[in-house]
């Protein structure tokens, strides 16, 4: 039976996934696994190359099939932003613990992502970010256990995701 501490983190590309997923790691003292980072060692490609090369459709098919594999305790994931597509992923990361919607406003998103393609975002090659987040949000929220404005200096946010999960850490 796969141990109910995990937290896998949610939300859109470059609202702070990895970086708040690393310093919740180690205020936890959790281990801390990225997704993305995985899909790439597995593959042996980019998440460009990938959606370049299979298109968006097999990025998500890929990213499914590694969050499913995914056995860990202990861990704080951070998921790609587009990992609320497959069900089965989500229930999935519920199986392992907790799930938080990292959020943040469009603008700040605009400015961390820069251009949408060199990002590896998968979605349609005619998407808006503005497009993206609307099809996205319900799923975050439904598959969600807590939602985070990630927006704030990482510190911030750390401090904020830590005081929901009702954690008491030391953060510096």
């Amino acid at each position: 039976m796969k141990n109910m501490n995990c937290i896998s983190l949610i939300g859109m590309p470059a609202v702070g996934k990895s970086t708040i997923g690393v310093l919740l790691a180690k205020a936890l003292g959790y281990a801390f696994l990225d997704t993305d980072l995985l899909i790439q060692v597995t593959t042996q490609r980019t998440l460009p190359q990938i959606i370049a090369e299979d298109g968006f459709l097999e990025l998500r098919k890929i990213e499914a099939d590694v969050i499913g594999s995914v056995d860990c305790a202990r861990t704080v994931i951070a998921t790609g932003g587009s990992a609320v597509h497959a069900p089965q992923s989500m229930t999935h990361l519920r199986s392992l613990g907790r799930i938080v919607y990292l959020c943040a406003d469009v603008n700040i998103l605009q400015t961390r992502i820069g251009n949408l393609e060199s990002r590896g975002v998968a979605a349609a090659a005619d998407a808006t970010l503005e497009s993206i987040i609307a099809e996205r949000l319900p799923m975050y929220e439904r598959f969600s256990d807590l939602t985070i404005d990630a927006g704030q200096h990482p510190a911030i946010v750390l401090a904020n995701l830590l005081q929901a999960l009702g954690v008491n850490a030391d953060i510096n």
